[in-house]
């Protein structure tokens, strides 16, 4: 049985003003603490995931501001009102 491949890393090289380096370790969860590395990809993944949360923040935004997507919502929210109870009861006994 061969065994899984683990996934890809690259190395790079950075400079990092000290006192950021020393701030992110002073202030990192318990687990990845000693290990500089860990605490970076932890950091970067934390903000990849702020940024995305962001751009989808502001593509909500966007599609609110926009008249004819509030519009076909509004169509299609009426359309599922309509049918909102549909073969459901109100859970109550017969």
């Amino acid at each position: 049985m061969k065994a899984s491949k683990a996934s890809k890393s690259i190395r790079r090289s950075v400079a990092l003003p000290e006192s950021l380096a020393t701030e992110a370790m002073a202030v990192a969860p318990d687990e990845p603490k000693k290990n500089f590395n860990r605490v970076v990809v932890l950091a970067l993944t934390e903000f990849i995931a702020a940024r995305k949360r962001e751009a989808f923040a502001k593509s909500m935004e966007m599609m609110a501001a926009d008249r004819e997507v509030v519009s076909e919502c509004a169509v299609i929210q009426a359309g599922l009102k309509e049918m909102e109870m549909d073969g459901l009861t109100d859970g109550s006994s017969r």
